[in-house]
Formats: structure tokens, sequence, C-alpha cells
């Protein structure tokens, strides 16, 4: 399986990092190495001091597809998740500065959190989802998928272009504004609605 992420697909998100809007989404991938084990904490690795949390509505490919017409592409997925993306803030934004791949910075291993998943039946819009991310109990992130710049079935139709779809493969569908640092002993909680969808422990 691989993992497909998508980067500036939240405008609030692209203003308070200062970026432009793409005219395109933003894709890079993450390795299977950088899936935290399940009930495993997360360990602030020691090449950053700028570790931040990006939470983010994951999708779960169902059948292997290419070339996806965006009227089919709901078909391609019937599940609907939450994770984070880890991000090395300081070692991305000197990537970025020098022209350079971000994979460092966002591929590192325990760097993707994929907590757990529940049936895109349970939701009456896809395009309609409210998430969250608690940090010590403290709501840090609210999002909700009617914000994102690009819908999961264009995501889809356009991943496809590059990527050949298959089972198993996951979309992180990018992150809402208030992305921040994390500290030791931090404990981040992601919600899908009311739903807890997982708990990680920093250390």
């Amino acid at each position: 399986m691989k993992i497909i992420c998508v980067g500036r697909n939240y405008a609030a998100h692209v203003e308070e990092l200062k970026n432009s809007v793409p005219k395109n989404p933003i894709l890079f991938l993450k390795p299977d190495t950088a899936i935290l084990l399940k009930k495993q904490p997360f360990f602030i690795p020691d090449f950053s001091d700028q570790i931040h949390y990006e939470v983010e509505v994951l999708v779960k490919i169902n059948r292997i597809g290419k070339y996806i017409d965006r009227k089919y592409a709901h078909k391609y997925y019937d599940e609907i998740g939450l994770g984070i993306d880890f991000t090395a803030r300081d070692l991305q934004s000197h990537l970025k500065d020098k022209g350079l791949p971000w994979e460092k910075a966002k591929a590192f291993d325990g760097s993707a959190v994929i907590g757990n998943f529940m049936p895109k039946s349970n939701f009456t819009n896809v395009n309609d989802i409210k998430f969250s991310l608690k940090r010590n109990k403290e709501v840090v992130q609210n999002g909700n998928t009617s914000l994102m710049l690009w819908k999961t079935d264009a995501l889809i139709e356009y991943i496809s272009k590059y990527f050949t779809l298959k089972i198993g493969d996951i979309i992180f569908t990018g992150t809402p504004s208030g992305v921040g640092k994390v500290f030791a002993d931090d404990v981040l909680e992601g919600f899908l609605e009311e739903d807890k969808m997982f708990s990680i422990k920093v250390k």
C-alpha cells in the first residue's frame, strides 16, 4: 500500500504558512515505514525542533483504478478515517528554500498516524464532515471537508492520472489551519464529528 498526501488543500492553512494557493493539488508520498504502529507513542526525532501536527481526513481506496473520471470516483472508496501528517517544519522550510524535495520532513518513520476508519455510509455528505484535533484536551484544529479546495472525488481523479490507485492505498486529504508544535508528554486526540478516531502520546 502507499500513502498519498495532499498539500495546501485548505485556504486558511495556506494563508497561515504564508504560501501561495496552488493551481493544482500538491502531492507527495509517504512510505509504509512512516506509519506509526498502533498503540505506540510518537517519538520526537532528534533531527527537528519543530515537529508540527496536521490533522487530516483519510480515504481508503477499495479497488484498482487509473485515469478515474470524477463522476465515478465515489465508487473507489467506502471508508473514511482520520490521521496526522507529522511534519518537521524547520527541515521542510530549509528544503523548500533550497528547492529540494520534502521527503525528509514529511516521510520519516512514524510521521503518519492512521486512526480508525468508519463506513462512508455513516455520513450524509462526504463533502460536509466536521473533524478536529485536541492537544491535551484543548481543541487546536477544527475543520470541515466543505472547505477543501479540491474535494475527495476531484483528488481521486487528479491523483489517478499520475499513480495507479490500488486496494488499501490511503489518501491524506490535507489539513486545516491551526497546525502547531508538539512537545513531549502531549496527548493528541482526533475526532470525526463526535467519534474519537485516535489518541496518541508524544514522547
